[in-house]
């Protein structure tokens, strides 16, 4: 067979593959997409940062509260615990959360005990539990390719993205589903829209002031709108990255009563 006819019968053989195993190798190229803007969303290795939350409403700032944030894999399952320790205000100082696998749990030194917390329940204004722990999305959620599209960024300038459409893969998963906009360049995240199980728009976040973080240019702040209200805004800067190398124990509920961390 000649070369030219070889290569008609190899597109007719393409084109005749089924749907659904032309899905399945679109859906493949939508998670590992999903997960190569994970690896910039988070660092590969245990690190530390500082987390800020800053509520706005109006445009005029109400209220804000600081955390130090501890985090590594536990497993080759590539999700994260971490284990934050309330900084600021006074009033919340050394208070904890912990969050390992399905499980998360809020500790006051005060009292001694843990109790068991929702990741959707609200931290600060529009920043729930779930979005200040640190995630991987590729393990949470399915995705699939909801092509390309221009959209404007954090920074409101224009930018070609890939659209993905996650949608919960298990029961820990914070939000019924997730629009996940990803520059279609370097894969940086971008924007992403918060659904609850009705498809209802309970938030928008645009990721943005991406800077050198351990290793690569990470996102460094993330703005929170309300779904419903655009006034509400809520504002999550990371700050202080260090990589750090984490006792696996610290993330233990029971050994919460005795953390020390710096």
């Amino acid at each position: 067979m000649n070369p030219s006819r070889r290569l008609f019968h190899l597109g007719l053989m393409a084109a005749a593959l089924p749907w659904s195993w032309r899905a399945r190798a679109q859906a493949v190229d939508a998670q590992a997409l999903l997960a190569a803007s994970d690896a910039i969303r988070n660092p590969t290795q245990p690190f530390r940062a500082t987390v800020t939350v800053t509520e706005f409403e109006k445009g005029r700032q109400v209220d804000s509260t600081t955390l130090t944030s501890f985090a590594r894999t536990l497993d080759n399952s590539g999700q994260f615990a971490s284990l934050l320790r309330f900084d600021e205000p006074a009033r919340d100082a050394g208070k904890l959360m912990l969050k390992n696998g399905k499980d998360l749990w809020f500790f006051d030194p005060g009292t001694k005990s843990s109790v068991r917390i929702s990741p959707q329940q609200r931290l600060m204004g529009e920043a729930s539990n779930g979005d200040v722990v640190t995630v991987n999305f590729a393990r949470d959620y399915k995705a699939e390719d909801g092509g390309e599209e221009t959209i404007t960024d954090g920074e409101r300038k224009p930018r070609q993205a890939r659209k993905l459409l996650l949608a919960a893969a298990s029961d820990d998963a914070t939000y019924a589903a997730i629009e996940l906009w990803v520059d279609a360049e370097n894969k940086r995240p971008i924007k992403a829209r918060f659904l609850a199980d009705s498809g209802r728009l309970l938030k928008t976040a645009y990721y943005r002031r991406f800077q050198p973080t351990l290793g690569t240019q990470r996102p460094t702040e993330t703005v929170i709108i309300d779904g419903l209200n655009p006034q509400q805004v809520t504002l999550v800067r990371l700050s202080d990255f260090a990589a750090r190398n984490i006792p696996v124990t610290w993330f233990q509920r029971d050994y919460l009563p005795r953390f020390q961390g710096d």
